[in-house]
């Protein structure tokens, strides 16, 4: 079911000379209104100040255009952060630029409705009503001056501060609720108890909205009157698997052979068959060559499989970059089965590399390195943690392009990720702290990433390999020079801090880790190795106290004796 609303608008004048009001909507359709939802902003330029209407309309159509530009992974309180932030430095920059415009800045209340939620970004003294079950609610606080005589005077507001702090709230949505945002105009003449009398008089969100700009202007308001009224006709739905719900009846494709049809592609080779899904190469009636990915036909009943699958399409359309495979866009029609298909490289993931035998050189590996972080510093940028960095996953093109492959496991904080196991990964590349129970980070991506450069140079893991359902013991690692002498120090520093099992000792981003690789040997990182005191275990230190202690009595002993 599809989010459904109806909307009224209006905005008046009244004794000023001009509007400083300005508001906003922007209604997407189909998959944008569930994965960024529908914009509406009211925003009042400061009375007084020159720029008011243009600080108000710019802050407006800057956030309702740059809104639908930032990463559909960001959560909605991320987004609106970031392009809140960013109007507010244009505001203040063009009035430290033009003499004109000095003092320009506005207020600003912006919904957006989502699924079954709405969120509030709210600064200034426009406000948020929320009409549900005849009761009426005000969902936002004034940022003014607590005194009688200073009640018009901003405490916040966009282009007052180089640090802009805004109220953001969510909650649900039900069937019937009526949203209105008004300038101060509007509401202050009004007050709640003519606000409540309007929004239950008229059926009309339209009527609504005018009834509301014109009354505060009968009732003797001196100011523009801005009203934006909205009501909820259906709710949506919330989460990936709704919204794509038409893929959840799509079956899952049986077993296929080289030469097999599916979907206008013909299947040329078999990739990878492993327990749960199935890599094909494929062509299209074009002749490109693409890969196409399903679950085996045994896991055609299982929710959660299919679930995954589709999880990771989503996922892989919205990572737009060429360190991954970008994902062609089918739509449902175009489908009569579960899969996705992406582009096609020739090449091979560097762990096939390795099982025939190719050595990888110091600076090779030094550059895969930086590729990876590259890679790594862009999915994390998007709220990604790849969750299975190793080199079967690492694809080193033909092209000499480094690609991440399988974002299968991939957790983002935006969707819910469904999780098939406790620690979803490759234990000898996972982190620590992934088996105490600890969530996957950016952290843990990273020490994915230094096993791996490790395990390029040396065939070797640096705390041994780790079998599946083993309880691991974490010590300190094997310098990788004891396998390779000739490992400059300041790669092996990089790798060793990269692995170090204390998370507080690691890289804290991939992009730190990409800066020390970067720079090499020019800026190298120093590792401060453990003393042997703080190995070792406490308690042979006690005996050897112990012994020493007895050994010198006997001395002082045999000394007094002779």
């Amino acid at each position: 079911m599809t989010l459904k609303f109806s909307i009224g608008e209006s905005s008046l004048t009244g004794p000023r000379e001009r509007n400083e009001d300005y508001l906003g909507v922007v209604t997407p359709a189909d998959a944008q209104l569930a994965t960024k939802g529908a914009l509406f902003a009211v925003a009042d330029g400061v009375s007084g100040n020159a720029g008011g209407r243009e600080a108000a309309e710019m802050t407006v159509r800057t956030i309702s255009a740059d809104y639908y530009a930032t990463p559909d992974t960001w959560q909605t309180h991320t987004s609106l952060d970031k392009v809140l932030s960013a109007a507010n430095r244009w505001v203040l920059s063009q009035a430290s630029s033009n003499k004109d415009m000095a003092g320009m800045a506005t207020t600003l209340s912006l919904l957006i409705l989502k699924g079954q939620r709405y969120v509030m970004a709210h600064v200034g003294d426009t406000r948020i009503y929320r009409l549900r079950n005849k009761t009426l609610e005000q969902l936002t606080v004034d940022h003014v001056w607590d005194r009688p005589d200073m009640r018009h005077v901003l405490k916040r507001a966009i282009g007052l501060d180089t640090n802009l702090t805004v109220d953001f709230a969510e909650g649900l949505l039900e069937v019937g609720d009526i949203f209105v945002i008004m300038s101060d105009g509007a509401w202050e003449p009004l007050g709640e108890q003519a606000i409540h009398h309007a929004m239950m008089l008229y059926d009309s969100p339209q009527l609504i909205a005018e009834h509301l700009s014109k009354q505060a202007l009968v009732k003797e308001g001196q100011d523009n009157a801005t009203a934006l009224v909205v009501r909820i006709d259906t709710v949506g739905k919330d989460n990936l698997n709704d919204l794509l719900s038409d893929a959840k009846n799509l079956p899952v494709p049986p077993k296929l052979s080289v030469g097999s049809h599916i979907d206008g592609f013909e299947v040329i080779d078999i990739l990878h068959d492993s327990r749960a899904t199935i890599l094909y190469k494929v062509r299209n009636q074009t002749g490109q060559l693409f890969v196409l990915k399903t679950l085996q036909p045994i896991l055609a009943n299982d929710n959660d499989s299919c679930q995954a699958l589709m999880n990771e399409e989503w996922l892989a359309k919205r990572v737009v970059s060429q360190c991954v495979p970008q994902i062609l866009p089918l739509s449902i029609g175009q489908k009569t089965y579960l899969y996705y298909v992406m582009t096609w490289h020739e090449g091979a993931t560097l762990q096939q590399r390795i099982d025939h035998g190719h050595h990888f050189t110091i600076n090779g590996v030094a550059k895969i390195g930086v590729d990876l972080m590259r890679g790594l510093s862009m999915l994390h940028r998007l709220n990604i943690v790849h969750r299975d960095i190793k080199p079967a996953n690492i694809h080193l093109g033909a092209d000499q392009r480094l690609r991440i492959l399988d974002l299968g496991v991939a957790l983002n904080t935006t969707i819910g990720t469904p999780e098939t196991m406790e620690n979803p990964g490759t234990p000898s590349f996972m982190a620590p702290e992934l088996f105490m129970g600890k969530t996957a980070n950016i952290a843990t991506d990273v020490y994915a990433a230094g096993v791996t450069l490790y395990y390029l140079l040396t065939r070797k893991y640096p705390y041994g390999e780790i079998e599946p359902f083993q309880t691991p013991r974490f010590g300190e690692p094997v310098r990788p020079t004891r396998y390779r002498p000739e490992i400059p120090s300041w790669l092996e520093n990089i790798i060793l801090k990269a692995i170090a099992h204390d998370v507080d000792k690691r890289f804290e981003t991939a992009d730190e880790m990409l800066h020390a690789l970067e720079y090499g040997e020019l800026k190298p990182i120093a590792i401060q190795r453990t003393p042997l005191i703080v190995r070792a275990r406490l308690l042979k230190w006690q005996w050897l106290a112990i012994f020493s202690l007895i050994l010198n009595f006997l001395l002082i002993y045999l000394l007094v004796v002779s």
